[in-house]
């Protein structure tokens, strides 16, 4: 059985190489032969580019001053092709080519890489060579990727044909996996990178020791981009461990003041490097994969976009089956730098999965049925499984709802609290997959009515943060006997929603508070509080639909009031910027007001009063939290994702500003605060008529308009992972001054000045 495999092979990548001399060996480990098809397409590995602007200058520039080192890199590269790589003897230039051509192979492979991925190519199309579409011969697929979350729309059907030509599929990623199944409808298995299927035995065999370096251990950085997130991982491991630092130069920016930057090592010197490594920081899959295979501790950084959406990460594909996410930089659950890692639990899970991609290889080499092995459970796997770290609100219904409070919440390393269920105590009950939002999906209902509205006292509205709904709804319930429930700071500034019996302790409810509460016991006291009066809920929405899902029912006497919602800052960096702020002014904090109406409701105030009676006053976005805050630097993961960002809400209210109302309309009211309260149920469309509020109706579609979060959730701050790291590592007031103080004057000019489209063209060029 002779293979024939398209793949990605020439460029000059360490990855790419590697897989295709994996795939290669891999295939004759299944008990098969196979012969790279010298295809050269979009590959130029030239030192020297073509001339496109000030970045391919500087690239030029820098080539020519290390000329000596990238030559001989180019020269191992080429060598290492010609030690480990079996190509064709002919080269093909065009599929045409290949289709006139007598071909020796009883079956096509197509192999590992983004080879998939239409963006590559030059007319952003499929390349159908890489499908197998110039033979008619059998086709099979070993760890393709998309590289991309969504096939561009309108080539669903070209992908469907080529796809169905394949007797066997696979895929490198679960998002290629997602993409399968929508298009083609059919379930494919995601293997491991070829470069796993090989041993560290069978790599050694490969490697170059380093020279000239360390011989007691380096600290290994390989970062293929700018290594943002690993720099203060990459500080504090220098520190912690006294070890040198070495650079293999993907990316060309240094990356330690001392770094030893090694520019000339070909894909044999990769493998060595890594071999002799004592510890590695990477941003590379293939460095994450290399760590891997010769066992290093190790952390890795991933893009924004692959943090805010795992499921299309390769990293993350691989490292979850590995038990080893707890190595990603950016995330509440990294690991603590000198924490261990369990090689032997990895190693038993790694023979696992390379046992069952060469079983699927085997069998797609021999053209029979792939029946995936099932993996043995593990002791954990037994326990509820609950909505993923990047999914999970907070809101707590799963340990409200525990009957044997096996389930207590809490805060990771980003400072937010999530569910761990304590597995002695755990009866697997499943009330708590039963009860969380995230785990089923919600009803939704009508278009709201919209309102504009503000209390007619206006000694109630100008101590409000916008209009004084809030407060009308409150002592509407308050007048009926009832409770209400609602965020607000104790001594220690730290937010939890806590029960006002009395009208004259609503102030403390009162007023956006930018960050997010902890409900504690909240949803257990109130299903006891309904067994005798009303209840007011206020709260973000996904708090809200948690309640709801713990209760069970809607019931007569709940009233709830869902907040319009930016996303929910760390609870853990409020409360190290409240005592930055104590520490700064050498004096305790009595009372925080985020949004204050000192010189008008559209000019916001970040208002600090001291318990010496001072006070201290500025425009929310010139100070730094409000800065850090409008940037949506440090919300929680899910805020990202957020489910409720539609016009459907899960509340009988919703309650927010009414942002982008026009000059003309309301003019005598907005320098006063004006509410926008969308009513979403008959039970608050009753209550609403009762209001002292005076109001006037909009179309629902004005209220998006001011309001961009009940369309869409904000998008994840480019730096956001950055600034988890070093919070991770670092005092608080360094990462606040390097995260969170107002740029330079002359910056800030520039801002106002330049257009968004010149913006973005300067963020991309700072990227």
């Amino acid at each position: 059985m002779k293979a024939g495999l398209v793949t990605f092979y020439h460029i000059h990548h360490y990855g790419a190489l590697l897989q295709a001399a994996a795939t290669e060996r891999a295939v004759e480990q299944a008990g098969g032969e196979c012969e790279i098809i010298d295809y050269y397409v979009n590959q130029n590995n030239d030192l020297f580019r073509k001339p496109t602007g000030l970045g391919s200058a500087a690239a030029d520039a820098h080539t020519a001053l290390h000329y000596a080192a990238l030559k001989t890199r180019y020269d191992r590269f080429e060598q290492f092709a010609k030690d480990h790589l079996r190509i064709s003897g002919h080269r093909f230039e065009s599929g045409e080519e290949l289709r006139a051509a007598e071909l020796p192979y009883d079956v096509i492979l197509s192999g590992s890489d983004q080879i998939w991925n239409p963006k590559i190519f030059p007319n952003g199309r499929f390349d159908p060579v890489f499908f197998g579409e110039f033979s008619p011969r059998r086709k099979i697929a070993y760890a393709p990727s998309f590289g991309v979350p969504h096939i561009p729309s309108g080539m669903e059907r070209e992908l469907r044909e080529y796809l169905a030509h394949f007797s066997h599929l696979s895929v490198r990623e679960r998002q290629g996996q997602a993409i399968v199944r929508e298009v083609a409808g059919v379930k494919v298995p995601v293997v491991l990178d070829p470069t796993l299927l090989l041993t560290s035995e069978q790599w050694s065999a490969m490697a170059k020791p380093p020279v000239k370096l360390p011989q007691g251990g380096y600290l290994l950085c390989y970062c293929i981009s700018a290594p943002g997130p690993l720099e203060p991982y990459i500080r504090a491991l220098a520190e912690k461990t006294g070890l040198p630092v070495v650079q293999l130069c993907g990316a060309r920016q240094k990356v330690h003041p001392k770094a030893r930057c090694v520019l000339d090592a070909g894909p044999a010197e990769f493998l060595g490097l890594f071999q002799n490594a004592a510890c590695v920081c990477t941003n590379s899959f293939h460095g994450t994969v290399f760590s891997v295979q010769f066992q290093k501790p190790f952390f890795t950084a991933v893009a924004p976009g692959e943090l805010a959406e795992p499921e299309s990460s390769r990293t993350f594909s691989i490292l979850s089956r590995l038990g080893l996410t707890d190595r990603i930089i950016g995330k509440g659950d990294t690991a603590e730098i000198d924490a261990p890692v369990d090689w032997a639990a990895v190693s038993k899970r790694l023979e696992d999965a390379r046992r069952s991609s060469l079983d699927y290889l085997r069998a797609a080499l021999q053209n029979e049925p792939y029946c995936p092995q099932r993996a043995a459970d593990s002791q954990d796997a037994a326990l509820p499984t609950l909505a993923g770290h990047s999914l999970c609100t907070g809101c707590g219904a799963c340990m409200s709802g525990c009957p044997k409070d096996a389930i207590s919440m809490e805060r990771d390393r980003e400072g937010f609290s999530y569910p761990v269920v304590n597995g002695e105590k755990c009866v697997h009950c499943g009330r708590c997959t039963a009860v969380c939002p995230l785990l089923h999906e919600r009803e939704k209902g009508p278009l709201p009515a919209v309102y504009a509205a503000w209390h007619k006292d206006d000694g109630i509205r100008k101590d409000s943060t916008s209009g004084g709904a809030f407060t009308a709804l409150a002592e509407y319930v308050l007048e009926g006997g009832g409770v209400v429930y609602g965020a607000a700071f104790d001594a220690k500034q730290h937010l939890r929603h806590v029960a006002c019996f009395r009208k004259e302790e609503l102030w403390r409810l009162r007023g956006a508070k930018y960050v997010q509460s902890d409900l504690g016991d909240t949803f257990r006291e109130i299903r006891a509080a309904l067994e005798n009066r009303p209840v007011l809920f206020t709260g973000t929405p996904c708090q809200v639909d948690g309640l709801y899902r713990y209760l069970g029912s809607r019931p007569e006497n709940l009233t709830t009031c869902d907040l319009v919602c930016h996303g929910v800052p760390s609870p853990g960096v409020w409360e190290d910027m409240a005592r930055s702020i104590e520490h700064r002014k050498g004096k305790k904090l009595q009372a925080v007001r985020f949004r204050n109406k000192v010189t008008g409701w559209k000019d916001s105030h970040f208002t600090t009063v001291y318990d010496d009676g001072t006070v201290d006053t500025a425009p929310l976005f010139r100070t730094e939290y409000g800065r850090a805050f409008g940037r949506s630097l440090f919300l929680r993961p899910s805020c990202h994702h957020c489910a409720y960002t539609s016009m459907t809400r899960p509340g009988d209210f919703t309650l927010g500003d009414f942002w982008g109302l026009r000059p003309e309309e309301l003019p005598d009211e907005q320098s006063r605060g004006v509410s926008l309260l969308m009513v979403n149920t008959p039970h608050a469309s009753h209550i609403f008529d009762q209001l002292p509020l005076a109001r006037k109706a909009f179309p629902p579609e004005r209220a998006i308009a001011g309001n961009p979060r009940l369309a869409s959730p904000v998008p994840t701050a480019s730096d956001r992972a950055a600034f988890f790291a070093a919070y991770a590592l670092e005092p608080f007031d360094a990462v606040r001054r390097k995260f969170c103080t107002l740029p330079p004057l002359p910056v800030r000019m520039a801002t106002r000045l330049l257009s968004p489209e010149a913006k973005e063209k300067l963020r991309k060029k700072l990227r």
